[in-house]
């Protein structure tokens, strides 16, 4: 066929395609491949954008389905802690119709209600395959179950004392203060349970059910934490009503006689009701520490509902080891015995010579003087850690993590409490002068208060964002056969004689070079190991003071008549439960840097 017809050509009668011929062929051949590139590309296009399309509508979808759970289960929250606010506060009136009864009753509601999710949750959970695909690694480490379950136990036995306690005014009063910590123990069984066994896991299944059963799990412990620090409150002050020697009794004393049922009309039926009594009221803290903790971890499941945490290639073992650790927990253990002591001593005269002002404000001048000592050493520790963190190069935490986000914000939000109540305090001393030993000691613990409160915090948080210490193998020197020295007659020395030759220069440089490495890692670890255990052991004297009773702002009177009573009360009521959970919180966080160290 001839493709230049235009042109007279041979191409018909000879059979042999023409130079124009034969370029008009070409380009007609490289038009119809360029087309069909074209085609076939368009087509893969379409193949591959329709999946693209499906995987990101299907994306869309998921990211409203989160959104939607997590709305869900926030508003479920908060309307119930605005419900138990009501109860409790309405409660704590004597002017408003709540009675004790009506809050039991709708905490007894949560209780079960939450229970009955929790074992749901577990069964299904255990015959649903892939339910937790994924582990948060962060999440519930072995020393926070080992507290939950603790506290656990120590509620569990309060709660046994209260059944013990109530059973004998069954006679006279209703059986629902009975049920109530029946219905509280089992919830404890069940929610430890279901924390020491689910706390690591992302679930992957029911995501929306499982967000919302956890926020009514994190809820009914907020109320339970609301109820249990307000009747804790209400052991330690009361309005001055009388004379004013009576503002120095014991407000525990007055709480439990006559708080137990509200009259002294119905009589208990056995003769242990008091002692029952004051060994349940010492139990409190625990049982308030226990429902922060199950908070917080129940908290964490929610953030990890539906995520697929990373497994992390830098993710490093540690173990707890109190190797050449000395001088911090030795102090740290003084520390505390001498914190004992002194609070031991604080709490007799409170409760014995309230009538002797002389014997009333030593008391009060030797515990201010312990806590001045114990803010003023965790200070000076404080500055030590910073300063090592200051000269340690080692890399921060990259990794985002809902456990360390949480830990952070509960720290930093707990220490606001004892903030605010050293702030107030401080401007009541300046504001009157400081007048008297009491006064400037107050004063002065005031002040320390807030500086150490800012370095610790700093501190902690510091050393939760840094990369865990590991051994770093230091560089090794290995002789090269091919450049050693040659022997006297200049012949090549045989490589079996090299082998077993060792070379003593360039092992002692290996041997040195390690040690050396070795020594400037050990000096930094144990220096924070050992600043790590003595402001845990001090924060567990600061929590243990007053969560066992000292109240120090009210059997001080400065700021109670600068204030006046009812906004003074206020203040340490709302601020000293936050001030009492941020001194536990420190302990776990600085175990963790202890670990990290």
């Amino acid at each position: 066929m001839c493709f230049n017809p235009g042109y007279p050509c041979e191409c018909l009668t000879s059979g042999n395609l023409c130079e124009p011929c034969k370029t008009t062929a070409k380009d007609r051949e490289l038009e119809e491949a360029h087309l069909s590139n074209n085609i076939n590309a368009a087509d893969s296009a379409r193949g591959v954008s329709e999946p693209e399309m499906d995987t990101s509508s299907a994306e869309v979808a998921r990211d409203r389905g989160r959104n939607w759970g997590w709305m869900l289960s926030a508003i479920i929250c908060l309307n119930i802690l605005i419900l138990g606010c009501a109860f409790v506060s309405g409660g704590t009136s004597e002017n408003v119709k709540i009675s004790i009864l009506d809050l039991q009753s709708f905490i007894i509601f949560l209780l079960l209600l939450t229970s009955i999710w929790m074992v749901y949750f577990s069964i299904y959970n255990s015959r649903a395959e892939n339910a937790a695909v994924f582990k948060d690694r962060h999440a519930g480490p072995i020393w926070l179950r080992g507290g939950l379950l603790l506290f656990g136990i120590l509620s569990i036995i309060m709660d046994i004392f209260k059944i013990a306690s109530y059973v004998g005014f069954l006679h006279c009063d209703s059986a629902i203060k009975v049920a109530f910590p029946v219905v509280q123990l089992v919830f404890v069984l069940v929610q430890t349970y279901f924390l020491w066994i689910h706390s690591r896991d992302c679930v992957q299944v029911q995501k929306n059910l499982s967000r919302c059963g956890l926020m009514l799990t994190l809820s009914t412990n907020l109320v339970l934490w609301m109820t249990e620090v307000t009747e804790e409150s209400l052991h330690q002050t009361i309005s001055p009503e009388f004379s004013p020697n009576l503002t120095k009794l014991s407000r525990r004393q007055l709480y439990i006689n006559r708080a137990g049922y509200g009259d002294d009309q119905c009589k208990c039926s056995h003769t242990s009701c008091d002692i029952f009594k004051d060994a349940y009221y010492y139990l409190y803290p625990f049982n308030i520490e226990y429902s922060l903790f199950a908070s917080a971890m129940t908290f964490v499941m929610w953030k990890n509902v539906g995520r697929a945490a990373p497994e992390s290639n830098h993710h490093h073992h540690v173990r707890f080891s109190l190797k050449d650790v000395v001088i911090g927990p030795v102090l740290g253990l003084l520390l505390v015995v001498a914190g004992i002591a002194t609070f031991i001593v604080y709490e007799i005269e409170m409760r014995s010579n309230f009538f002797d002002e002389e014997s009333h404000d030593a008391a009060v001048m030797m515990h201010l003087v312990m806590n001045i000592v114990t803010v003023t050493m965790m200070s000076v520790c404080t500055i030590v850690g910073s300063a090592i963190f200051k000269v340690d190069h080692r890399e921060h935490i990259s990794e985002k993590n809902p456990t360390r986000s949480l830990d952070v914000g509960l720290l930093v939000g707990a220490s606001l409490g004892q903030f605010i109540i050293s702030y107030f305090s401080i401007v009541a001393m300046v504001a009157t002068g400081a007048k008297g030993h009491l006064n400037r000691l107050n004063l002065s613990w005031g002040i320390l208060m807030v500086i150490q409160l800012g370095l610790q915090n700093f501190f902690i948080i510091e050393g939760l964002h840094r990369e865990p210490f590991h051994e770093v193998e230091p560089d090794t020197v290995v002789a090269n056969p091919y450049v050693a020295e040659s022997s006297k007659d200049g012949s090549k020395p045989e490589k079996g004689d090299l082998d077993q030759k060792p070379n003593p220069d360039i092992e002692a440089r290996g041997h040195s070079g390690a040690a050396e490495h070795r020594h400037k890692l050990l000096w930094k670890r144990r220096v924070l190991r050992e600043v790590c255990a003595f402001l845990l052991l001090g924060n567990v004297i600061l929590w243990i003071m007053p969560a066992f009773g000292a109240r120090p702002q009210f059997d001080h009177d400065t700021e109670t008549e600068f204030y006046q009573f009812s906004m003074w009360a206020a203040i340490v009521n709302v601020g000293l439960p936050f001030g009492i959970f941020y001194r536990m919180h420190s302990v776990a966080s600085l175990f963790e840097v202890y670990l990290n160290s």
